[in-house]
């Protein structure tokens, strides 16, 4: 196996991480803003209720985008062992 190839395998796998985790961050930063803009309004300063509802929104997230989430790690997965003989150099 070249450098280059091993730079690239490792490239497109820290790519597929973060396709793969962006959708569960997103809805975690999103229901973050909004807590946060309801504990500013309210004057409410509870850790509990900014931690709850993230992890709830996380969960949730988790749950929505699984299959999504399976579907693109069985394809990347498929496609970096399907070409196995091009790494035996």
């Amino acid at each position: 196996m070249t450098p280059e190839l091993a730079v690239q395998i490792f490239r497109h796998a820290l790519l597929e991480v973060f396709w793969l985790a962006m959708p569960v961050l997103a809805i975690g930063f999103v229901v973050g803003i909004a807590v946060s803009l309801v504990q500013v309004l309210t004057s409410i300063q509870d850790t509990s209720f900014s931690a709850v509802p993230k992890l709830l929104a996380f969960l949730f997230g988790l749950l929505l985008m699984l299959p999504w989430m399976t579907t693109n790690l069985l394809t990347y997965t498929t496609l970096l062992l399907g070409d196995f003989g091009r790494y035996a150099h």
